[in-house]
């Protein structure tokens, strides 16, 4: 063991000169230095013939590795231990490397760099530079070196394994380093989770932010805090904790307002006192601090989808001055509560509000430097909107329309009686005369035949009559025969009339009897509808709302389901006073004559018809509908 063994250095200088002292700060130790330091000073006291050691940890915000521990002093120029420490770093295994001559004559170049007692020795031609990295979970942390005595490989191979066992301190120190790490996050985790939890229980505003601005307040242990929300942009104070109401105006109020304006403005989170000597500062803050009897003030900014909505501010007291951990804490809470606190705000605005708002953000974006695209449609609106407004064209009302025969002919039932025969249909064509049913006429011939023998019979009483002289007789003979003649015709006509026939050439447009075969029919019944082929009538209803626009003689065109692709012209000839209802809209009878036919027509088409009504503004054929409804309702709750 060499002589300096049981002399350890700690990070501050100050030197220890005894075993037991290094032991008590390794088993208690202040801080990651001292426990580095003391851990190497008891290592080079348990390995031989070690004459220096070097312990690097990192990596740092740049990615290197710097000296955490030097033994056996603070002092101590170790530079030549950089090499074999960037060897055991770079291939992550335990190393023995052994100083060859030309190596040797670059080491003791920089060892004399420095002269004096502070130059250190350069490794004797005898040594060996023993080091092993220290990895935590795969994660390399750094690295030990040690320069001892060129031993046996047995004895350097010893040294390694003696190093290999008492890296585990570290190890575990490092180990317990995360899992308070670890702690601290769980901790500032649940800390902003029940803030937020707290935020999302009260449906109002000021109630969500009083109830989180006492949260914090007990959990973080502070005096005082506050929540501000952004609005024009300055800062207005929402709510502050134990405090149920407060006035605006005090001075109490308006030295925290002006901290929260102080942070909007900076756009950066603020710490009074100043976590770094270099940090910057906030006049704002250092007069709330100065007026609350020095207390430690910090504020975070509210943020919403970037954007700084709000400020909380903290106050305690000055003997527990805000760390780097609760600036963080801070931060992630100005995250999380910040889109809460909007969407509150934002739901309890009024109509108004939202209107406003609303027509402040599109001028913005319309008249402001950015969204060029929203521009581009805006003005290609203007254009359309000032094209619609003095562009004119020929306004058409349009209508369901229904073609109809200019005559329709009923055929009914001329007696009671039964179908017999039936030898059209609806759809066909019949000529005049033509025999469309026949109904059954057995019982009329009997009825002929009794009649007629009944006038016989009468006939032979008054010859009998008139030869006797009985005039009574003959004019009761008479009398019967009269009756009997006249029954007798009666008969004959309704045979006549038991064949239907057409009244004349058309078409049948209602009517089948061909399912009613000796089925019985009451007089009157309508059996066959006939209409002409060359003859119709155009049926347009036209809703109320624009009836007024057409008059006897307009114009039109007409469209059938049947033939879409031919326009058929027509004339106005006479609109119907009456409107019937239909699904539940009012409608006009509008009749037209079609100024040519075609033989395709067919009565009972059905299609789409516009009446020219003259020239209109195109945006007033478009609007006009939305418009008179405005003014009907406004006349029915406002005229």
């Amino acid at each position: 063991m060499s002589g300096g063994a049981a002399i350890f250095s700690l990070g501050d200088g100050t030197r220890v000169k005894d075993d037991a002292a290094a032991w008590d700060h390794f088993a208690a130790p202040s801080s990651t230095a001292e426990f580095c330091s003391s851990w190497l000073a008891i290592l080079c006291a348990q390995i031989e013939h070690v004459s220096a050691a070097l312990l690097v940890l990192g990596p740092d915000k740049e990615g290197g590795f710097g000296a955490a521990a030097v033994w056996p002093d603070a002092t101590r120029n170790v530079k030549y231990l950089g090499l074999a420490a960037e060897k055991a770093l770079t291939e992550r295994r335990g190393i023995v490397d052994r100083v060859v001559k030309e190596r040797r004559r670059v080491v003791e170049h920089v060892a004399t760099e420095r002269r004096g007692s502070q130059a250190g020795r350069a490794p004797g031609p005898q040594s060996a530079h023993v080091g092993y990295p220290i990895e935590v979970s795969g994660v390399l942390y750094g690295a030990v070196i040690l320069d001892v005595a060129d031993l046996q490989e047995q004895q350097l191979q010893h040294a390694l394994r003696l190093l290999h066992w008492g890296s585990a301190w570290l190890i575990d120190w490092f180990r317990q380093q995360q899992v308070a790490n670890q702690q601290k996050t769980v901790a500032r985790l649940t800390v902003a989770s029940e803030a937020v939890a707290t935020a999302l229980q009260a449906d109002r505003l000021g109630a969500s932010a009083l109830a989180v601005a006492n949260e914090l307040a007990q959990r973080l242990g502070c005096e005082r805090v506050g929540i501000g929300l952004e609005r024009n942009g300055t800062a207005q104070v929402l709510a502050i904790s134990h405090t149920a109401s407060f006035d605006a105006r005090s001075d109490f109020v308006r030295l925290i307002a002006d901290a929260m304006d102080e942070v909007l403005d900076l756009d950066m989170s603020i710490v009074h006192p100043a976590l770094d000597s270099d940090a910057v500062g906030g006049l704002a803050h250092a007069a709330l601090s100065t007026a609350r009897n020095g207390a430690s003030v910090m504020s975070v900014p509210l943020v919403d989808d970037s954007r700084k909505v709000g400020v909380l501010t903290f106050e305690r007291s000055a003997k527990a001055p805000f760390d780097a951990a609760e600036l963080e804490l801070g931060n992630m809470l100005g995250l999380l509560l910040g889109p809460i606190y909007v969407l509150k705000r934002d739901r309890e605005r009024s109509v108004w509000q939202r209107a406003r708002d609303a027509a402040r953000a599109g001028a913005l974006a319309l008249f402001g430097p950015r969204h060029p695209g929203l521009k581009l449609v805006a003005l290609g609106c203007v254009v359309v909107f000032a094209f619609l407004g003095f562009a004119t064209t020929n306004y058409r009302v349009a209508s369901k329309t229904l073609i109809e025969g200019s005559v329709q002919s009923a055929v009914v039932a001329p007696f009671q009686g039964f179908v017999m025969e039936s030898f059209v249909r609806a759809g066909n064509t019949v000529k005049k005369g033509q025999t469309l049913a026949r109904l059954d006429d057995r019982e009329l011939k009997l009825e002929r035949t009794r009649w007629l023998s009944e006038a016989e019979q009468t006939q032979r009483r008054f010859r009998q009559a008139a030869a006797v002289q009985d005039r009574a007789a003959m004019a009761v003979a008479s009398a019967q025969g009269d009756q009997a003649r006249a029954q007798l015709a009666l008969v004959d006509e309704r045979l006549e009339r038991a064949s239907l026939t057409a009244p004349f050439d058309g078409i049948v447009v209602l009517g089948d009897l061909s399912q009613l075969l000796g089925s019985p029919v009451e007089p009157g019944k309508l059996l066959f509808e006939v209409a002409p082929l060359d003859s119709y009538r155009v049926v347009l209803h036209v809703d109320e709302r624009d009836i007024a626009a057409v008059r006897e003689g307009a114009r039109g065109d007409l469209a059938l389901s049947g033939m879409p692709q031919e326009r058929l012209s027509f004339t106005v000839s006479q609109v119907t006073p009456i409107s019937t209802p239909q699904d539940g809209r009012n409608y006009f009878r509008v009749e037209a004559q079609l100024d040519q036919a075609t033989v395709r027509l067919r009565p009972g088409m059905e299609g789409i018809g516009k009446i020219e009504v003259g020239e209109r503004k195109l945006i007033w054929i478009w609007t006009h509908p939305l418009v008179d409804w405005l003014r009907l309702w406004a006349w029915k709750w406002f005229g």
